[in-house]
């Protein structure tokens, strides 16, 4: 049976390594609901949801109550998926569970372009053997199902930059090479559209033709960039606010004003989220092999590079950022390393090492790919959500923590907007959020309560029968395995248990499904 599948491997290696991206993204997008980070739902699909219920209940647009003028936020991504939820709306689909599976499997779709033009680049511009390789690792490298499926800007801008680089590197001749080119532009414009640090693609890749003196190129690239950045980026926030990149621009003041306000790590942090993000040794040979090709592939590696620095530069790092990277380093340093592997004296007299060092590297990639796959992130707090969604009618919650600071509740799956008397308080001490509540009870009451906390939650019930004395336990939404184990290595990951009690003076009788 082995030879069988490796005699296959060798004659259909394109077909096998898309029929394992498409597998493990169909999976995860089956299993892996929820959210990875705070962004690619709060950002993205919390906005979209309220604006096809009620475009009031978000604060980005003009009209909106705490409306005063453009936040810094790109409307372009969101907007995407608001027509999505829309058109799902308009066939009948309401529950926000089959919602988030359709956009699941949209984006892990989407992501297999990555897959197969990795493979096709690496295979026009190296052999086969590279290409298996960097396809290989592009379709199953453990990070990437699970990532593929999020609604993450920093995921979804990837294949419009591969795509960009395949326009690029295909064989061209005479007029055809501006039309490529533009083409190239064009895409590279859409990224910057999805995720804005992407214009260091075009900006690398425009000063490598630059000191080349390929002027076509150039201008056929600076074309195609600017029209379609200007056309989406510049097109939208006129249509919304009657002036061109307002968004952008107060982007680019948030950036710089607040700089300083998220977490700040020092500079060599993305060299340590590298190595560990591929997986040592791997993540070593990967480096290296991109690293020896740069003047090989200036027009990737010049790009890659002021990438890198800025975002090592910029004191606000978080690991996501640097993902639009991290697919083009492991196709040309796939390219690079396999290059060097095969005509290594060391590596020749010590196949042994290789060896173990490529067996430990898929042990735990498969460990870690099986483990993520099947991923339900940040569990409790869309379980309870899904959970309360069975009461209509809801006008407000509130949710208090055991220490200060609760988490937000994602209200896209509660399928209502209620107010939320932990989302706009300064103090988010459980006193404060339960005064503010109590304060709003003759025109708001909130109909449930929200405990979160791993330890004693009862002094925080007490205090809140002070202001609500008909509070009923209702139901404790327990979180997933990853998630708990995540809270354990870092708290400031508040994945806990979430009790919830019922107003019963708001919500008289219990309803069970």
């Amino acid at each position: 049976m082995s030879e069988i599948i490796r005699r296959y491997w060798e004659k259909n290696p394109l077909f096998v390594i898309m029929a394992l991206a498409v597998l493990f993204r169909l999976l995860a997008a089956i299993f892996a609901k929820g959210w990875g980070m705070f962004d690619d739902h709060f950002i993205v699909i919390e906005s979209a949801g309220s604006w096809v219920a009620n475009p009031g209940n978000h604060p980005w647009l003009p009209g909106s109550p705490d409306n005063h003028g453009p936040t810094g936020h790109n409307l372009f991504y969101p907007g995407l998926h608001f027509l999505l939820f829309s058109l799902l709306q308009w066939t009948g689909i309401t529950d926000p569970q089959i919602k988030m599976f359709v956009a699941r499997l949209i984006h892990g779709a989407f992501s297999l372009i990555t897959v197969y033009l990795g493979y096709k680049i690496a295979a026009k511009l190296q052999d086969e053997r590279a290409a298996k390789l960097a396809g290989l690792l592009l379709a199953v490298f453990w990070f990437m199902p699970w990532m593929s499926i999020r609604n993450l800007v920093e995921m979804t801008c990837v294949p419009l930059l591969m795509a960009g680089y395949w326009m690029i590197f295909r064989e061209k001749q005479g007029s055809r090479v501006f039309m490529a080119w533009f083409l190239a532009g064009l895409l590279f414009g859409l990224s910057v559209d999805i995720r804005p640090q992407a214009v260091f693609f075009p900006i690398g890749i425009g000063l490598v033709i630059l000191f080349q003196r390929k002027w076509r190129e150039l201008l056929a690239l600076s074309l195609g960039s600017l029209f379609t950045f200007s056309l989406v980026q510049g097109g939208i926030d006129f249509f919304i606010w009657g002036k061109p990149f307002a968004e952008m621009l107060e982007y680019l003041n948030v950036c710089v004003t607040e700089r300083n306000d998220y977490i700040s790590l020092p500079w060599y942090n993305y060299f340590l989220t590298i190595f560990a993000l591929l997986i040592p040794p791997v993540s070593l040979f990967l480096f290296f092999g991109f690293v020896k090709s740069w003047k090989k592939y200036l027009v990737v590696f010049i790009p890659v590079l002021l990438f890198f620095i800025f975002h090592s530069y910029f004191p606000n790092k978080q690991e996501r950022f640097i993902l639009p990277m991290i697919p083009l380093m492991i196709v040309f340093g796939a390219m690079g390393w396999s290059a060097f592997a095969a005509n290594s004296g060391f590596w020749k007299r010590n196949p042994k090492l290789l060896s173990w060092s490529w067996g430990f590297f898929w042990t735990l990639n498969t460990i870690l790919l099986l483990t993520f796959t099947f991923t339900y992130s940040k569990k409790a707090r869309v379980e309870s959500m899904t959970y309360l969604s069975r009461y209509p009618n809801i006008k407000a919650i509130a949710v208090v923590d055991e220490e200060n600071g609760p988490e937000l509740m994602p209200k896209f799956y509660l399928n209502q907007w209620p107010v939320s008397y932990n989302e706009f308080v300064g103090d988010l001490s459980a006193d404060t959020i339960l005064a503010v509540a109590y304060r709003h009870s003759a025109t708001s009451p909130p109909g449930f309560i929200l405990f979160t906390g791993d330890k004693q939650i009862q002094p925080m019930v007490v205090k809140a029968r002070k202001y609500f004395p008909r509070l009923i336990y209702e139901t404790t939404i327990e979180p997933g395995f990853i998630d708990r184990f995540v809270h354990w290595l870092n708290p400031i990951n508040k994945n806990r248990r979430i009790f919830i009690y019922r107003n019963s003076a708001v919500v008289p009788e219990r309803i069970d499904k």
